[in-house]
């Protein structure tokens, strides 16, 4: 053999070996799947706040816009300032001024909500279902005719967001202004029926 032929053989084999290496890393980082078919590695669920009116905290610690929520956290919103928290294919959890919770969440787009103090508001998406609830006991999930849902804390139970009893609750301590006004509204309506029918059953001469 010539030394040509030799040159030649030897460059042929550093090309194959150079081809079977890269085949063998390009599979190397797909996870094989069913019938060793490879298939992608699915992305972890990320949570990210927006904040309006100020910043709210995160396990204690200032957070604002832009902040990332690990689960097991705990968020809360001081008065005036409420949040999203937007977790991407899994939906969206909105907190009320004056709220507390602690989020739980998991990649399959399992997401628990306990509610500490106030009110919150959640919208799911996906896959999974999400489940609110409190120390006490109370718990309300979404299903597929249920994808959204609002609640405020009261002694332990979850009150509907908007009706009276969880306006008085939603600070957590006393009336909330929605109360009071609603309380005082009622005060004054029924002090003008009671005038009206005064007058109506006996009108001045």
């Amino acid at each position: 053999m010539s030394l040509r032929q030799r040159k030649a053989f030897k460059a042929i084999a550093l090309f194959l070996a150079f081809s079977f290496a890269q085949v063998y890393v390009q599979t190397s980082f797909a996870e094989p799947g069913p019938a060793g078919v490879s298939v992608p590695v699915p992305q972890a669920l990320v949570a990210r706040l927006t904040t309006r009116g100020g910043a709210a905290t995160v396990n204690n610690a200032s957070a604002s816009s832009g902040a990332t929520i690990l689960t097991g956290s705990t968020i809360e919103t001081p008065d005036q300032v409420s949040a999203t928290i937007d977790l991407g294919s899994a939906g969206t959890i909105d907190l009320e001024p004056g709220s507390s919770v602690q989020l739980d969440f998991a990649d399959d787009g399992t997401v628990r909500v306990k509610v500490l103090r106030g009110c919150v508001r959640i919208k799911k998406k996906g896959s999974g279902e999400a489940e609110v609830y409190t120390a006490e006991g109370a718990s309300e999930k979404t299903n597929s005719n249920r994808k959204a849902m609002g609640f405020c804390y009261l002694d332990g139970k979850l009150n509907p967001l908007g009706s009276a009893a969880a306006a008085a609750g939603g600070g957590g301590g006393g009336l909330s202004t929605a109360a009071k006004i609603a309380i005082f509204g009622g005060i004054a309506g029924g002090t003008v029926g009671i005038i009206l029918g005064t007058r109506g059953g006996n009108p001045s001469p």
